[in-house]
């Protein structure tokens, strides 16, 4: 089974550029699952509905967010309603609208997709991630364990700052899950690998927003904000998109990781 990974996708360029390369990418590499972090998809932060059909009609599967994924109006009630295939992180609090994990069927396999969100440097602190997802995992298992049920495999969005954080879980996880695929810093990291166990890890998979930019954000707005220390508006920059995924091959026996391949591709928008 493969699976192919977005980084944040960010605002309008992001969206074109998902449109644009993917039907490339699927006649490429004939990926099982397309899934993507859309917490940045509504104008370079938080979702829409409207953002989210434009995602899911070019051709993502599933979607995963992060610590912006309620600013805006309309997100709780795109969260609640679970026509929608998109989750946010699953260490939130119980009372917070939305679900962090959901089984996803796809022909005679299920997948279970877990949503997580790091504390380190977030301003956001919420409950513990590692006992969080150490709880999902008492019900779902890649392998025929007693009191659980088996899946094909187990996906990880893990949203976080830090890196040692993010490493952390990777170990936490290594034979447990399929992949661990950081996101968040919009910055893609050198480190893609299999661990022992067989679970693929990257620290940050990257974005898919304006090359020419700082974070999907016009670069001169920002160097204003540092020089003057004020405010300033912030815009999405113009110009070629640059394209983050990964690609993870997994082991239909059990569940684990065989290849995780980088994607970096640069794609011209409107």
């Amino acid at each position: 089974m493969k699976v192919l990974f977005f980084g944040d996708i960010v605002g309008k360029p992001g969206r074109q550029a998902i449109k644009k390369i993917l039907p490339e990418l699927k006649e490429k590499f004939e990926p099982d699952l397309i899934l993507a972090n859309g917490e940045n998809l509504a104008h370079g932060k938080g979702i829409s509905q409207e953002s989210l059909k434009e995602a899911i009609d070019a051709g993502i599967n599933w979607i995963t967010t992060g610590n912006h994924v309620f600013t805006g109006k309309g997100a709780v009630e795109i969260l609640e309603d679970k026509n929608w295939p998109v989750l946010r992180p699953a260490n939130w609090t119980a009372k917070t609208p939305g679900r962090g994990f959901e089984i996803i069927s796809l022909r005679s396999k299920k997948i279970l997709l877990i949503n997580l969100i790091g504390r380190i440097f977030m301003r956001e602190q919420l409950n513990d991630p590692f006992s969080c997802v150490n709880e999902i995992l008492e019900d779902y298992s890649l392998s025929k364990e007693v009191g659980k049920e088996m899946v094909s495999a187990i996906i990880v969005d893990w949203h976080a700052e830090a890196t040692s954080e993010k490493v952390v879980m990777g170990w936490h996880l290594d034979g447990r899950v399929s992949a661990v695929l950081g996101t968040h810093t919009h910055v893609a990291t050198d480190d893609a690998r299999i661990l022992p166990q067989g679970t693929a890890y990257i620290s940050d998979v990257g974005m898919v927003g304006p090359r020419d930019s700082v974070l999907g954000v016009d670069k001169d707005i920002i160097i204003k904000r540092f020089l003057m220390q004020m405010p300033y508006k912030m815009e999405l920059a113009p110009g070629p998109v640059l394209v983050n995924a990964v690609l993870i091959t997994l082991d239909d026996k059990t569940g684990l990781a065989q290849n995780i391949e980088k994607i970096k591709e640069v794609v011209e928008v409107n």
